[in-house]
């Protein structure tokens, strides 16, 4: 029995322990007595009832002789455990460790009985008195308990020990039997505590008369029907005994008077039943651990549970957090993957060729470089780095890895040409006065001379001069300046565009380090969180499965342990092979496959140039077609989207301008809705074609329609619908401003 419960004994000490029960408190007590219980192989049958019913008197006459103290005043002050010995000895074991052992029973006067104020020994563990029996010979161990219903502390001295008795001998008084609230109190604590192997044995009917008798016996067997006791078949649960004449019939060995007293019939059907019960020792026990151990299951359910709670909203809260920044990331690693890429791609050398090469050459002629490089192709190559650098510091604002640097792409030096020889013949200058270009050496082409010049570039890029080898026979001195102008500027976006994608290609790999989100490792607050509920859960869940193999019925199913929160470890992945491509295997491409576009632009900046008229940007085109209109939208959500995870972030940069002019400005928050007059609200609504109770969702796809149909690109080479659509687009992000903010 020891070893086949010690495992369930264990678990409901953790539990207890892990608990923090107060030592006094019911539940602990109740612990100790059950874990005792279940170790102990002897088989237990424990006397009560209340002081001076003729406990002891009882015991002794089963006995055969005075063992135990006997007095008219409430005397046991102790449990007294009664064993097998060869001769009567007594052992008390006191609280500080001291064993007393000695011969006999006189010791029992001094730690085993109540002192002159009825007060028990608070220095006494335990008191063992052995002695030779038959009966205690087959493992069987008698508990003599003090008296109820005269001191508290006695009273609980009493449960705690019944609690570890397979029987129990609760001993009444015929002549004042228990009251009906007595015995329900009595019977709902020892059925709550799966106690229900219980004899009731009536003292004292001896002393009433015969009529008196006849009553109290019927009194009796309500009493003891009514407890509905759990013996073995053919036992009944009521004896008489009168103790004392039984005691003294046993002392002179009268058996008539032992067998009239009541004495022989209740020592063989207690014998009978204790051997029974013996054999199926567990049936008796487990009954009593399920009661208390389902205390235990609750207590510690009272605690788990709560905190199960506690440490999913963590882990969920946690979970939202890792998934916003992993969609962050994703966003970011898109937008700054199309905008290198769409720099990159601007940097090729014959993309540069096709949309720069023919006003480059004509600004070179015209002594004008530095003025067109900084109005047009600074102010373009800007425009892009901004764009691309955005996305890291959107990056160093979500993750805080690494501060990202500036993209800092150099121009070439401006480029130079030296004349050829001026021809002898004037008809080729059409004009006094020298001709010659170069950045900064001061002359001029001016006049028809300059005008033949600009004129002599586009047509030479319009004949393909690349193809062209030497010199043409009849080629005029114009259109051998218009060649070096432009073999000066392929040579200067060749320079520009290697040193520019190799730039870029270095800017990419450190952009590893910057769009980075790992994760690995939950907040210590939900460790310490969950650490906590572990231990409970263990606990449980082991003192579950031993009362499973105990064969205990259990309510309650195991706990599943919460998941960890989310780890994510993602960064940027660099792709080198994008800048493979040298400006050396551009160019020659671009060669042999120069482009209509380069003409069309040559000969505008031409006409356009000798009418005076003002020089268009180079980066206006047709309209663009439905689909880049999309793109254009889809890479505005994305920024909308990466600044709505923002705020739900809570990011402490989201409302700081970035320094040093590297990104774009983040929308300045607009006030609360306290702060926004109604009408301005309702104007909002109006703009957008909604009602004023329009949700947020209707909101954004208003907005999105509205903006599909008014969007400037859609305008283009209409100046005047493109105005008109620049001013619509204006309100229309006023009025989602407003709404976004105060819906």
């Amino acid at each position: 029995m020891q070893s086949q419960y010690q495992k369930l004994v264990d678990s409901l000490k953790s539990a207890s322990a892990l608990l923090n029960l107060e030592r006094k408190s019911q539940l602990h007590q109740d612990v100790t007595s059950i874990c005792n219980y279940l170790v102990n192989p002897s088989f237990r049958i424990a006397v009560f009832g209340p002081f001076n019913h003729g406990k002891s008197t009882l015991l002794n006459a089963i006995l055969g002789n005075r063992t135990l103290p006997i007095d008219l005043i409430p005397t046991t002050g102790a449990a007294i455990t009664v064993k097998y010995g060869s001769d009567v000895r007594t052992r008390i074991m006191l609280i500080d460790g001291t064993e007393i052992y000695r011969s006999g029973t006189q010791v029992l006067q001094q730690f085993a009985i109540l002192d002159g104020d009825r007060q028990m020994r608070k220095d006494v563990a335990s008191v063992e008195v052995f002695c030779s029996h038959p009966f205690l010979e087959t493992g069987v161990e008698f508990l003599d308990l003090p008296g109820t219903n005269d001191r508290e502390e006695q009273d609980n001295l009493v449960r705690e020990q019944l609690l570890s008795a397979d029987l129990v001998v609760q001993l009444l008084d015929a002549r004042k039997l228990m009251t009906l609230g007595e015995r329900e109190n009595l019977r709902d604590w020892l059925l709550d505590r799966g106690i229900k192997t219980v004899i009731f044995v009536a003292n004292f009917i001896n002393l009433l008369e015969p009529e008196e008798q006849k009553q109290v016996q019927n009194r009796l067997l309500f009493v003891a029907e009514s407890f509905r006791a759990k013996l073995p078949p053919g036992f009944s649960n009521l004896y008489r005994v009168d103790a004392l004449p039984a005691l003294r019939a046993r002392l002179k060995g009268d058996v008539a008077e032992a067998n009239s007293s009541g004495l022989v019939a209740f020592e063989t059907a207690l014998q009978n039943i204790a051997g029974i019960l013996q054999q199926n020792h567990g049936s008796v026990r487990l009954p009593r651990v399920e009661a208390i151990a389902t205390q235990i299951q609750q207590s510690l359910k009272a605690k788990i549970d709560p905190i199960a709670t506690e440490v999913k909203s963590l882990v969920d809260k946690q979970n939202a957090k890792v998934e916003i920044k992993e969609k962050a990331v994703n966003l970011i690693k898109q937008g700054f993957t199309n905008s290198i890429s769409e720099l990159q791609d601007w940097l090729s050398f014959p993309k540069l060729l096709a949309k720069y090469q023919a006003d480059a050459a004509v600004a070179l002629a015209e002594n004008n470089f530095k003025s067109w490089e900084t109005n047009t192709l600074k102010k373009d190559l800007n425009q892009l780095q901004i764009a691309t650098v955005k996305w890291l510091y959107q990056a160093y604002e979500f993750f805080q890895t690494e501060r990202p640097e500036d993209l800092l792409i150099p121009f070439p030096s401006e480029p130079t040409i030296t004349l050829p020889p001026k021809p002898n013949h004037q008809s080729d200058l059409s004009e006094t006065g020298s001709i010659a270009v170069g950045g900064g050496i001061g002359w001029l082409l001016g006049g028809p001379v300059g005008a033949a010049v600009v004129g002599s570039i586009s047509y030479l890029l319009n004949k393909n001069i690349q193809q062209q080898e030497g010199k043409s026979a009849n080629e005029s001195y114009h259109q051998q300046v218009a060649k070096l102008c432009i073999a000066a500027t392929e040579d200067y976006f060749s320079s520009f565009s290697t040193q520019g994608l190799s730039i870029l290609a270095a800017y990419d790999g450190k952009a590893e380090k910057v769009i980075s989100l790992e994760v690995n490792q939950e907040p210590l607050e939900i460790t310490n969180k969950r650490q906590e509920l572990q231990r409970l859960q263990n606990i449980f869940n082991q003192l579950l499965r031993e009362l499973e193999t105990a064969k205990i019925s259990v309510n309650y199913q195991p706990y599943q342990e919460i998941p960890q929160t989310k780890t994510v470890n993602t960064r940027y992945l660099t792709q080198p092979e994008k800048f493979k491509t040298s400006a050396q295997v551009q160019k020659n491409t671009t060669k042999t496959n120069n482009t209509h576009q380069q003409v069309s632009s040559a000969s505008k900046s031409v006409t356009e140039k000798n009418t005076q008229q003002v020089s268009p940007s180079p980066k206006k085109s047709a309209s663009p077609r439905p689909e880049e209109l999309d793109s254009k939208f889809n890479n505005w959500e994305l920024d909308e989207e990466i600044a709505r995870m923002k705020a739900e972030m809570r990011s402490p940069g989201f409302k700081t301008h970035k320094q040093q002019n590297t990104t774009q400005n983040n929308q300045t928050p607009n006030p609360p809705k306290t702060q926004t007059p109604k009408d301005k609200i309702n104007h909002a609504y109006s703009i957008l074609g909604l009602e004023s109770n329009a949700s947020l969702t209707e909101v954004k796809q208003a907005y999105r329609t509205l903006v599909k149909k008014w969007h400037p690109d859609l305008f283009v080479g209409k100046p005047q619908q493109q105005k008109q659509a620049e001013e619509k687009m204006h309100l229309l992000n006023e009025a989602y401003t407003i709404l976004t903010d105060t819906i």
